[in-house]
């Protein structure tokens, strides 16, 4: 590995990786804003998204084996967590892209979306994307808190593209919650850099660098401890509302209910990951300077809620959208409950479960979003016999189904066993596993009811068989691969960054 790396950067040196990554999405920006057509449009989206994923692999390749790059003066700073991150915006937003072709041609043909809302879409698409990468690849810790702020003034645009009254409602409760939140976590950040201009290295360290989480986490055992704890509890308020942590969650389900199909992908599989990600590093600050047990206990706190919340929310839903979006409040719970667990299994566990969600959520938006335009509705009383009408579709729907609640052979399987694994290996911490095994159970009742009842059966109203669309089909195939790949191996590189990541947060 460490050949290949070492051959890859005298062609590709990390400064041009990075910055290519970071510009290639405003390149797309532009030119789908001068070439207006349709044909165009999509063409530039998906090119610059595949393109971006080809340079992330090889940024991936170098972090495994030298660890992590800074550019810059530390400006831009990538480590193994930065880059399963990374890794996950790039994967995302290609499959969205291929996916975006037909689901968004087809709303163009509804008459759903004219010429000057498919142009906006695919501008904000771009720019979204641009956004969501400076998150972990920015030192400085505020303005990383700009760059998840700049992700929700785009992705308000993107949710209201429709120019419906429920999609402007719902656009609005976004805008407003996400940035109260991200209030409080500016406010956190803002303690957490004055209690690290006010340590005794001060006067030996330039000022402008104590904002970097580099420094503060080099000088964490330094910090005043009772700033620390204030501060971790803007961070965990303030970025968990924009993970969709509960009860800060309110605004996610109509968000993603009534975003285009690709952009709910987007939000669910890494943008979600992006806030967390800012709570990890802040989390990492706080154990540093307090000891973990403080920031775990509220992580621990907090995941558990929001597993509870949606479980019952999930049982009792109607619309299969929001059964998704409350899915995703399930999940981020169980990653977040993870890291409070610690230790080796259970960093590992949440880092995988972050990975293995990304992949399968937008499965299941991607095939929502077809079963959607074939039944016109999203309502899932209405819908059955998938496997009779759209039998491609069926089958991915049904295998996203049961990876996302941890069946074996997929994914999530391993990665839930390995969490609940950690937490009853702890003895703080089989309360919070047990009733997260309560939870889970529950959830599983809901999903396999609501499962078989569209997969089977005979539908309602006279439907014409067949798909809609190869290229959705395709994205779609792309991500049940690696669902049932992951789900028996996971190959040595991904295993190593993973492992990288752990040591990020000195698990012995």
């Amino acid at each position: 590995m460490i050949t290949m790396a070492n051959s890859i950067i005298k062609i590709l040196p990390e400064s041009f990786l990075i910055m290519s990554i970071i510009l290639t999405p405003i390149l797309s920006g532009i030119l789908v804003t001068i070439f207006k057509k349709k044909r165009f449009l999509e063409t530039f989206s998906v090119l610059s998204t595949a393109f971006i994923l080809f340079l992330t692999f090889f940024l991936f390749l170098y972090i495994v084996d030298f660890k992590k790059i800074t550019l810059f003066n530390e400006f831009f700073y990538v480590d193994s967590l930065s880059m399963v991150v990374l890794l996950l915006i790039s994967f995302v937003s290609f499959v969205s892209s291929i996916y975006s072709v037909n689901y968004m041609g087809k709303q163009y043909q509804d008459g759903l979306v004219d010429d000057k809302h498919l142009v906006r879409y695919y501008q904000g698409f771009n720019i979204f994307i641009f956004t969501m990468i400076l998150v972990p690849i920015i030192n400085n810790t505020g303005l990383m808190w700009v760059a998840i702020e700049a992700t929700t003034l785009i992705s308000v645009l993107l949710i209201m593209i429709y120019v419906k009254e429920d999609a402007i409602r719902s656009a609005w409760k976004y805008l407003i919650i996400a940035t109260v939140g991200l209030s409080f976590a500016l406010i956190g950040t803002i303690f957490f850099y004055y209690a690290n201009i006010h340590d005794p290295l001060s006067s030996v360290q330039p000022e402008e660098d104590k904002i970097n989480w580099t420094n503060m986490l080099q000088n964490s055992k330094l910090l005043d401890p009772m700033i620390v704890k204030i501060a971790f509890i803007f961070i965990i308020i303030g970025y968990g509302t924009k993970a969709g942590i509960a009860p800060m969650h309110t605004w996610l389900p109509d968000a993603h209910s009534e975003s285009p199909t690709p952009i709910s992908a987007m939000l669910s599989g890494v943008l979600l990951n992006c806030a967390l990600y800012g709570i990890l590093r802040f989390h990492l600050i706080s154990s540093g300077s307090i000891g973990e047990e403080y920031s775990a206990n509220l992580l621990v706190i907090f995941g558990l809620l929001s597993v509870g919340i949606a479980s019952f929310s999930i049982l009792f839903q109607k619309d299969m959208k929001r059964m998704l979006a409350y899915s995703s409040v399930e999940h981020i719970g169980i990653i977040t409950l993870a890291f409070g667990f610690g230790g080796l299994v259970g960093i590992y566990g949440a880092i995988l479960h972050m990975i293995n969600h990304a992949i399968v959520k937008p499965l299941m938006f991607f095939a929502n979003g077809k079963i959607s335009q074939k039944y016109e509705t999203k309502a899932m009383s209405k819908i059955k016999g998938i496997f009779t009408i759209m039998p491609v579709t069926g089958v991915m729907f049904l295998i996203g189904g049961l990876a996302i609640i941890g069946l074996p052979p997929f994914n999530i399987f391993l990665s839930k066993f390995m969490i609940l694994y950690a937490g009853f290996s702890s003895n703080n911490n089989i309360l919070a596993s047990t009733v997260l095994i309560i939870l889970l159970a529950i959830i599983f009742v809901g999903f396999i009811r609501n499962l078989v009842m569209m997969s089977f059966g005979k539908p309602k109203t006279q439907i014409d068989n067949g798909e809609l669309g190869n290229l959705s089909i395709i994205a779609m195939g792309i991500l049940v691969a690696f669902i049932i790949i992951l789900g028996m191996y996971i190959p040595e590189p991904l295993d190593t960054l993973i492992n990288d990541a752990v040591k990020i947060f000195k698990v012995v």
